[in-house]
């Protein structure tokens, strides 16, 4: 999507997605434009403006052990992957879109910008072949040839070989995370000062637990939360409590303290499997809708289907914001995090 003057898209800006034989073009015979899948739950916004919620330049692999990588030339437009071709996969992952699959929107008329033509035609497409709505669907899995089991291919599975490595050090990361628009001057200062602090309090030198007390009585000046990594009280290896609350879509709920919450996970931060982390913290004692009952998943390290034992929830408008995140703070990736049922409070007084 590169127009004459090279300007990067930025939070903020409206986008026109290209029509499907526009992006088939694209695409080399596995569906991919510089490593990142096209997937067919993608065409069915073919055509549509949306507005760049944030520049995926960079975002958080959950394939190899979690770290920060470096995405090119990428945005997010706040759509999700339905899994309708990934055998109903319920993550909902938000999708990444290759600013050669967009079109500039001018931003007063609301139509695409004089830019918009020039900017299909300038871009480098030569390891691209080409391939057709057919071939494109025959990229979502191969069939394992030992037990008969589909495996599945999206961005989440190929987001490692669809980007490149980035160290936390790099500054240039949070200098765009600002200019793009993606993350406000005082996010980026909080930010700033909660991984000094925290790797201040894990240096061994008796500092931590003074530090986090510090933490606990100061945090409401900056409208932060209680220090948010703390380990659950059950030893490793115990069973974990569980709880139906019998919660549907739609359903009002209340997420518990963070106290009552680390009574119901292992000293790894684990329930039954499923971890509790940091970046969760900020939303106890808040009121969420219930938006989907989870009960399978494809594991983004094998591409198998996982049917949950125990099947867990996303919440409305709840996600990872990366504000605790060693190595990988500010990812503009909005993961849904999953939540246990014991968790939660069912609010019935509405």
């Amino acid at each position: 999507m590169n127009t004459s003057n090279d300007r990067k898209p930025k939070a903020g800006d409206w986008v026109e997605i290209r029509s499907e034989q526009e992006i088939l073009k694209t695409l080399d015979e596995d569906g991919r434009l510089e490593g990142m899948p096209f997937m067919p739950e993608m065409l069915a916004f073919c055509g549509r403006k949306f507005m760049v919620t944030s520049r995926a330049h960079k975002t958080c692999d959950t394939v190899f052990p979690v770290r920060s990588r470096k995405v090119s030339r990428a945005v997010h437009l706040g759509t999700r992957c339905d899994g309708s071709a990934h055998g109903g996969c319920q993550a909902q992952c938000l999708i990444f879109w290759k600013e050669a699959w967009l079109k500039p929107v001018d931003q007063g008329a609301g139509v695409p910008s004089a830019d918009a033509e020039r900017a299909g035609t300038t871009y480098d497409a030569r390891d691209s072949t080409g391939i057709s709505r057919e071939q494109l669907e025959k990229t979502v899995a191969r069939i394992d040839q030992q037990d008969g089991a589909p495996i599945y291919s999206c961005q989440a599975t190929q987001l490692p070989y669809a980007t490149t490595d980035l160290q936390w050090w790099d500054i240039r990361q949070y200098i765009e995370d600002y200019t793009s628009g993606n993350v406000s001057i005082w996010r980026l200062f909080n930010g700033a000062v909660y991984s000094m602090y925290y790797n201040l309090s894990q240096a061994g030198i008796g500092l931590g637990r003074p530090m986090r007390w510090l933490y606990d009585r100061l945090h409401t000046l900056w409208r932060g939360t209680p220090w948010p990594r703390r380990p659950g009280i059950i030893p490793q290896g115990q069973p974990t409590p569980t709880e139906s609350l019998g919660l549907q879509v739609g359903d009002l709920v209340r997420v518990r303290s963070q106290a009552e919450i680390l009574e119901t996970v292992t000293t790894d931060n684990k329930n039954r499997g499923m971890v509790w982390d940091a970046e969760l913290v900020p939303y106890c004692g808040g009121t969420y809708k219930v938006q989907t009952r989870v009960t399978r998943l494809i594991d983004e390290k094998t591409g198998r289907m996982l049917d949950l034992k125990n099947p867990c929830l996303i919440l409305e408008g709840v996600v990872c914001q990366a504000r605790f995140s060693n190595c990988r703070m500010f990812c503009p990736r909005a993961i849904y995090p999953y939540w246990r049922e014991i968790w939660l409070r069912k609010v019935t007084d509405r």
